[in-house]
């Protein structure tokens, strides 16, 4: 009786997943500058991998802990208040790309000196028509997020499992085909990541939203597999609801980037 939990909060035991997190990321970083010497990708494939695994074992464990009922509502505020805090390090990680390319398109540099006044696109850059696959692939992005909304709405509201069902595996399908549409676009750009800081700007910003919604896609069809396994309550469903604000983020952060990277910007 003396070591009875008396509280609501979850003692976490000893875990090795921190420090192979910290060894993995390490070997990553540290092999993507190899392969920038070109040095070859194998370091930091083999980080890559590391990490991964500790993505899948740590993120287990929690799932694992949810399920035994230690995420007693304590514990899911401070999980949602975690989350929170990475989205707001997610909105500061791409305010800087949005930095980078508002400043050199309002004071864009000379081709023989940064004091020279240039002009935006560079010279010879031929910019996409954001009417026209841009605005495609908008809609589906918005389309998914509304599918995401009807998936939270039926669990919640309606604790309507098959139509929760229905809802993510509409926005897994359209995050799919939006990545497909992207990857299209970037095999017909007039321009190239080098070179011109246009190229780079908007390959950074874009390739980074694109890496994000690939993120989000394998994040809502983990929700729909853990589903499919009997997961998620109308009471007790933080995973998903995670989820459901990442893919949010991930709509927003592309509006932000039709009007200003495809729209104003070119």
């Amino acid at each position: 009786m003396a070591h009875a939990k008396n509280h609501d909060y979850h003692i976490l035991s000893p875990s090795i997943w921190p420090f192979l997190g910290a060894v993995a990321g390490f070997i990553m970083l540290f092999g993507a500058v190899l392969w920038m010497k070109d040095m070859g990708p194998w370091a930091f494939l083999i980080g890559f991998v590391g990490v991964l695994y500790v993505m899948f074992g740590w993120w287990s464990d929690v799932v694992a802990e949810s399920q035994v009922g230690d995420h007693t509502p304590v514990v899911q505020i401070g999980l949602r208040y975690g989350f929170i805090l990475f989205i707001m390090s997610e909105v500061m990680f791409f305010f800087a790309w949005f930095w980078s390319f508002f400043k050199h398109a309002m004071y864009p540099m000379g081709p023989n000196s940064p004091a020279e006044d240039g002009v935006w696109p560079p010279a010879g850059i031929e910019t996409f028509d954001p009417w026209h696959l841009p605005l495609i692939n908008t809609l589906i992005l918005l389309c998914s997020g509304a599918a995401a909304t009807w998936a939270h709405h039926a669990l919640v509201h309606e604790n309507n499992r098959q139509d929760m069902k229905n809802g993510l595996i509409l926005a897994v399908v359209l995050g799919l085909i939006f990545t497909v549409f992207q990857a299209y676009e970037y095999s017909h750009a007039a321009f190239g990541f080098s070179g011109n800081i246009y190229g780079a700007n908007f390959f950074m910003a874009t390739g980074f939203h694109g890496a994000h919604v690939i993120i989000g896609t394998i994040f809502l069809f983990i929700c729909l597999l853990r589903l499919m396994r009997g997961h998620f309550t109308q009471n007790k469903h933080v995973g998903f609801e995670a989820a459901a604000w990442y893919w949010h983020f991930v709509d927003v952060v592309w509006l932000f980037l039709f009007a200003a990277v495809y729209v104003w910007g070119g």
